[in-house]
């Protein structure tokens, strides 16, 4: 990888870390099932939503690979596609207000269910949509795409712990309306700054 292309991993990073710590389906389904079942019964889930990112990720990672090669144009437009929608989900965080929970399931949700659904869930698709096309780690394709979905697991894994563990532990954190309305701001911002690296080519090109 050249300097050029790892000066992006911390933009990687903090996508990963953005993305899988705010409010989103899976972290929604964890709060309650920690509320319900506790730490120890959601780890199946857990693990599940986890592996779900990772194959989600290199399914369409790749199938996006080969579309590149046949239509390059594909590329600008996804590209420009997923930055709108970044910027429409970081003013979604920020200006969302209280978390809603599901009503208690009887069962938490088991390994191979959190894996299928993330195939139906909307935030997943634009988490991997957008880092095959926004994030250059490393300046061979497939290789990006591998990267990021090991950054998606070992970054997103203890992100997502923590909503389970406040359900279980520490829920009225999140109630809260106040700083619940403090941490969305403050994680919309971030998720915007992760979008430097592709601002920064924009510029290079009419500059």
């Amino acid at each position: 990888m050249s300097y050029a292309s790892l000066s992006a991993l911390p933009a990687g990073i903090l996508f990963a870390l953005v993305t899988t710590i705010t409010p989103g389906p899976n972290n929604t389904m964890l709060l309650a099932s920690g509320v319900n079942f506790g730490f120890r019964r959601t780890l199946p889930h857990l693990f599940g939503i986890s592996a779900g990112v990772v194959v989600l990720m290199l399914s369409v990672g790749f199938g996006l690979g080969e579309a590149f090669q046949r239509f390059p144009a594909l590329y600008s437009v996804l590209e420009i596609a997923s930055v709108a929608y970044l910027l429409y989900l970081a003013w979604k965080i920020g200006t969302s207000g209280e978390i809603k929970l599901r009503k208690g399931e009887r069962r938490p949700m088991k390994f191979h269910e959190a894996i299928a659904f993330q195939w139906v869930n909307p935030k997943a698709w634009m988490m991997v949509l957008t880092a095959a096309t926004t994030i250059h780690i490393s300046e061979s394709f497939g290789i990006n795409v591998m990267l990021m979905a090991v950054l998606f697991y070992v970054i997103g894994f203890p992100c997502i712990c923590l909503w389970a563990g406040f359900g279980t532990a520490m829920r009225e954190v999140l109630t809260d309306p106040k700083r619940l309305r403090i941490f969305n701001v403050v994680m919309a911002l971030l998720l915007v700054m992760t979008l430097y690296p592709i601002a920064a080519n924009w510029l290079g090109k009419f500059a």
